[in-house]
This record gives structure tokens, C-alpha cells and sequence, in this order.
């Protein structure tokens, strides 16, 4: 007699939940353990270092081989006389935020393992040392590292799998929807907690060109366009290269600094979005020109 689909799926699930837990155990464990050891014997990297690598893994680690795994393993022992995993799943998807630390980190410590491998041969040795035993199966911390950040969007795939195998009058059905629904929102944070982690480095980064002002440093900006542009001077019918940045409340009307000391421009302008106004020009002498008008002042400006 063949297995019903669910419960191969259930089989898998749990399969690769046994591998994950010896490929956390490798990270925390042993990783995490030794490189710790040494960086308090000062022979490696500061202790700070090492922590800021694994982030929380160690919770991560706990969670899944006290928690998770010992749940799963004893629901499908008794599967003859309990046909379903969605309420386990429910229990366990709200402790799966945790995740996103982990992944928010994930670039971060791949940059510090880099830069601490070159910097410190005994730090570099040791990882090479680790890497070598049979457990490692010739792949890098790296790649074991990336282990995690893979796992959630690994559940949502079974659990997908598993709720379209059900028979629709399967008492299971509604835990395993509520499950699926509940780990989908845990994808969501930690992309969102990503996204947003991205968009917050990319405004730091613009700040630090305009040399930091205070006034226009804020973090719920968004800078939706930035580029040069040619200002018009009607009084010696010229042009000269500025470069401005769009932000959802204002509008930065910038010089290129000659000598690139800490900013790359100099704010000249700051046009609020409150009360601004464009208007294209047909100036036959300067194609592709408009007028931009603030309460400030008024720029004639060429684009490209």
C-alpha cells in the first residue's frame, strides 16, 4: 500500500528539519564554540568580532533542536493515530521571527569573515581547520551559514506542498491553512526587515555625499531620483553643471564639490515639495528645459 502524499511530505519536513538541526549544531556548536574560545584567548579576532558573525544563532540552534524537532519527531510516531502537523507548526511560526536578526546580519558577517580572514592568519587558519573535518563536508562557514536565511522560504514551499495533497476533508486542513498563512507573514517580515535595512544604508550613503546637514537628515526620507542637470543663466546666456536629488518632501539643488573632501556636493537649495511647482519651457536655444518654483526661488533648469 502506497503512503497518502501528506504524509511523504510530513516525512520530508521532518527529514530535513533532523539535517538543519546538525547544520545549526555545526554553526553554534562547533563554529561559533571554538572561534569564541580563541577569541578569548586573544589569539584570533576581538570577541566582538565573532558576535557580530553569528548574531543570534545560538537561539536559533536552541529553538530548533529542543523545540521544534522533538515536536515533529513525536507527532510522526504517532501519525497512524494523529494524521496532522498544523498545529504544530502553528505553535512554532511565531518564534521564527527571531529569523530576521539572523538574516538582516547575514551580508554583515559574510563582509567581517572576509575582512578578518585577511587581516588575522590564526583567525583564517582556524576556519580552514574547521572546515576541513568530515562534519563540514568540504563546503565553506559561509555557505553553512547560509543555511538559515534559506530555511523559512524552504517551510513555505512544504507547507504549501502538504496543504495541496490534503484531502479536502482532512482534519487538518484548517490548522495546516492557519499554519501556511502564519509562516508566509514570517517571510514577509524578515524580506520587509531587509528592504527596509537596504533603504535605510542607501539614504546614509546620499546623506554622507551631501556631507551630513542636519536639517536634511531624516530617516522616513525617500530619495526617489537623483542626477545632474545644467543650470541656465539667463544673464550671460550660459549653462553650468549642478545635480539634484529628489526626496519625497523636498528637492536638493546641489554643486559638485571640486576637491572631494568627506561630502561630494554642497546643498546651494532646498525646494520643499509643499507648494512646488514645474513647468516645461519650449526655449528653442535650450531644449528639454523647465522652470522649477518654490516658495524659495526659481531655477530654469536643462535636463539631458
Amino acid at each position: 500500500m502506497q503512503e497518502p502524499e501528506e504524509k511523504k511530505i510530513a516525512l520530508e519536513l521532518l527529514e530535513t528539519e533532523q539535517a538543519y538541526v546538525s547544520r545549526l549544531h555545526l554553526l553554534d556548536q562547533v563554529f561559533y564554540t571554538e572561534l569564541m574560545k580563541e577569541a578569548k584567548n586573544g589569539k584570533t579576532v576581538p570577541e566582538e568580532v565573532v558576535k557580530m558573525i553569528f548574531s543570534n544563532i545560538s537561539s536559533i540552534y536552541q529553538f530548533h533542536a529542543k523545540f521544534f524537532l522533538p515536536e515533529l519527531q513525536k507527532r510522526m510516531e504517532d501519525w497512524s493515530c494523529n494524521t496532522r502537523i498544523g498545529d504544530v507548526i502553528q505553535k512554532l511560526a511565531p518564534f521564527l521571527k527571531m529569523y530576521g536578526e539572523y538574516v538582516k546580519n547575514f551580508d554583515k558577517a559574510v563582509e567581517l569573515i572576509t575582512f578578518w580572514s585577511e587581516k588575522s592568519p590564526p583567525f583564517q587558519e582556524l576556519i580552514a581547520d574547521i572546515q576541513r573535518r568530515k562534519v563540514c563536508a568540504n563546503l565553506t562557514l559561509q555557505h553553512h551559514m547560509l543555511e538559515p536565511v534559506q530555511r523559512i522560504p524552504r517551510y513555505e514551499l512544504l507547507l504549501k506542498d502538504y496543504v495541496r495533497k490534503l484531502p479536502p476533508e482532512s482534519p487538518d486542513r484548517d490548522d495546516a491553512e492557519k499554519a501556511l498563512e502564519m509562516i508566509f507573514m514570517v517571510a514577509k517580515h524578515s524580506n520587509a526587515a531587509i528592504a527596509e535595512m537596504e533603504r535605510l544604508q542607501n539614504l546614509w550613503a546620499v546623506y554622507q555625499r551631501l556631507g551630513l546637514e542636519d536639517d536634511i537628515v531624516d530617516p522616513s526620507n525617500e530619495l526617489i531620483k537623483e542626477g545632474p542637470i545644467q543650470k541656465i543663466s539667463i544673464r550671460n546666456n550660459s549653462t553650468s553643471e549642478k545635480y539634484l536629488f529628489l526626496f519625497n518632501n523636498m528637492l536638493l539643488y546641489c554643486v559638485p564639490k571640486v576637491i572631494q573632501v568627506g561630502a561630494e556636493f554642497q546643498v546651494h537649495l532646498r525646494i520643499d515639495m509643499d507648494g512646488m511647482k514645474v513647468r516645461e519651457l519650449n526655449d528653442t536655444q535650450f531644449p528639454h528645459t523647465f522652470l522649477v518654483s518654490g516658495k524659495q526661488r526659481t531655477l530654469e533648469l536643462q535636463a539631458r
